[in-house]
């Protein structure tokens, strides 16, 4: 790795010396030990052993255990700070804006009751358990008794979270009963015949890796006994919520202003001006509304809609896919071959970083998403479809876009080539820092960026691009809107926005499966702040650049943007207000 005076890392140069390790990199280092040790669901993403076997405390005396280490951090971090220990070059300056703005929001939402009453329909501990384990290793015998373990434990997991929505319950903070019946419903799932806890158990890998020994026996009977106690405690945990939350659950699916702003900062790392972010929303929709129309009429005639338009790209038997198995060879074609037009042109993509997994995932939400690679690489940086049950045809002209947006030069890059940075970044730095705003922002900004780069020249692959960003910016628009209760516009309904609007308004602006727009609408409405994040971040992350770019032409120069690319991935996943102070 070489350096510059940003603090951000510029790959490709395998003969510069490592950085030493300051005392602050020592002090993040420890923190991602000691949060792993509370937190093991966590290191197992990260890919950091000792701890696969074990499940989180999901407790209010779990919560407050993780809020203590936390504000010990802070405390440490001013101790740093007054010995002049901290910070001691560009990277730490970095790390220590950066720790301050993450765990200092951290502290702040754990006293607001935040995370003690995470409830909703696609990201709180019931998904988050259930998606652990499709991250797990299971190539060996020891694994399968890891994973035996972590089935047996979410009994005790399961306790502790219910205890900690019955503490949110008692100060008036419950989920609206719309996360609370979506919550229900996939409790049960998990917990009936079908549940993908006895599915996996019983599957082709664990037939595959358990033998029939007396000790593989063992586990494989610690396997069945793990799976249905998951089972019953999710039933439990079904008949709690519809029994003793639901009815103390608010009809009202908006959350505020105070509350909306913490969950913004949560998923931008930055302060923006809601409202005017909202009237922002409002002007981009327009905006690709009539890019993407006159799109249509180039692709299905003069008079043609967004509609005619898609239904001529679903017809064309140039853009299908047949079955699962076409599919995700289609989307390790697309990710590999981006790679290789990429690399070495217009980023650096080195060593394990290129190379990307596509999968087909053990759920059926329909969606897909990526996982980083493990600290070592043991794991490769994934690329997951959720296929609903049912569905076994497919179409390119949408998931182009997709595959660089989950791939390279979007998330894959971004992740997998922070966990390189092992001779600049510490352990947090690479591996336990995440800002949506960052991650999806840079991921929206690289589906624009394809496009720029002629990757996208094909009218249907520009087309599913709009689409997508023309979703994007809608979810800006219905997430501040009811969240906030803006005005509706008349066209949607005017008076003030809710639920009901926010569907008529969703459905016009979406090409989508109605199941799963109705999916994505409790999403918006249960997780306020996130899916804003992706549009919203890509227009931070375009505005650093064009800061950059003014900059560099003040100086009579042009900008380097596979330079300015380097620098600023290298820097890893932080807020966007950090971001933008370290490339200034």
């Amino acid at each position: 790795m070489t350096h510059d005076t940003s603090g951000a890392p510029t790959s490709g140069n395998p003969t510069s010396s490592p950085r030493t390790p300051t005392p602050l990199d020592a002090v993040a280092d420890a923190y991602v030990r000691d949060s792993a040790a509370l937190r093991p669901d966590e290191a197992t993403m990260m890919g950091l052993p000792g701890h696969d076997h074990e499940l989180p405390d999901l407790s209010p005396a779990g919560h407050d255990a993780r809020a203590d280490l936390d504000r010990a951090l802070l405390l440490r971090l001013d101790e740093l700070e007054a010995a002049g220990e901290a910070p001691v070059d560009a990277v730490d300056r970095v790390t220590l804006a950066a720790l301050r703005e993450r765990v200092g929001l951290a502290v702040e939402q754990h006293e607001a009751g935040d995370p003690q009453t995470s409830l909703n329909n696609i990201a709180s501990p019931v998904q988050d358990l259930r998606d652990l384990f499709d991250v797990m290793p299971t190539g060996t015998v020891e694994a399968w008794e890891n994973v035996a373990a972590r089935l047996n434990a979410i009994p005790d997991a399961l306790a502790g979270y219910t205890a900690s929505l019955r503490w949110g319950a008692e100060r008036g903070r419950v989920a609206a009963v719309r996360q609370v019946r979506a919550v229900v419903e996939q409790a049960r799932e998990l917990a009936g015949d079908g549940s993908t806890f006895t599915a996996m158990v019983r599957g082709e890998e664990a037939a595959r890796v358990l033998d029939d020994s007396a000790a593989c026996s063992l586990v494989r009977a610690e396997l069945e006994r793990g799976a249905t106690a998951a089972r019953a405690a999710c039933a439990e945990l079904a008949d709690f919520l519809e029994s003793e939350l639901a009815p103390q659950a608010p009809e009202q699916d908006a959350v505020g202003r105070e509350a909306y702003a913490r969950y913004s900062r949560e998923f931008l790392g930055a302060a923006v001006d809601l409202d005017e972010t909202y009237e922002w929303g409002l002007a981009e929709l327009a905006r690709i509304v009539a890019e993407q129309e006159a799109l249509a009429r180039q692709i299905a005639g003069p008079d043609a809609t967004v509609a005619d338009a898609v239904a001529v790209l679903d017809a064309d038997p140039a853009g299908q896919l047949h079955g699962t198995d076409e599919l995700r060879a289609w989307m390790q074609e697309t990710a590999d071959r981006a790679v290789a037009d990429l690399a070495g042109v217009h980023f650096d993509i080195e060593g394990p970083v290129r190379t990307i997994e596509c999968m087909i995932a053990p759920t059926q939400t329909g969606g897909i998403y990526y996982t980083p690679p493990s600290d070592d690489f043991s794991r490769p940086g994934r690329m997951w479809w959720s296929v609903p049950t049912g569905v076994t045809e497919f179409t390119t002209w949408r998931e182009t876009t997709t595959v660089y947006h989950e791939g390279v030069p979007g998330h894959h890059l971004q992740c997998a080539a922070a966990v390189a940075a092992r001779d600049t970044l510490n352990s947090w730095r690479r591996l336990a820092c995440w800002v949506s705003g960052h991650g999806e922002g840079w991921a929206l900004y690289a589906e624009r960026l394809m496009a720029d780069l002629g990757h996208l020249d094909d009218p249907g692959d520009r087309f599913g691009m709009l689409d997508a960003q023309r979703l994007r910016a809608a979810r800006v628009v219905l997430d501040l809107g009811v969240h906030l209760g803006k005005p509706c516009p008349e066209q949607w309904g005017g008076g003030t926005w809710d639920a009901d609007k926010a569907w008529t308004f969703l459905a016009a602006n979406a090409n989508m499966d109605e199941a799963f727009l109705r999916f994505e609408l409790d999403r918006y409405l249960g997780w306020p702040g996130q899916a804003p994040s992706y549009k919203v971040g890509q227009r931070l992350w375009e505005q650093i650049r064009d800061d950059a770019r003014s900059a560099a032409q003040a100086r009579g120069e042009e900008l380097d943007l596979r330079a300015f690319h380097a620098r600023a991935l290298g820097l890893g996943s932080v807020g966007l207000d950090v971001l933008r102070d370290a490339l200034a």
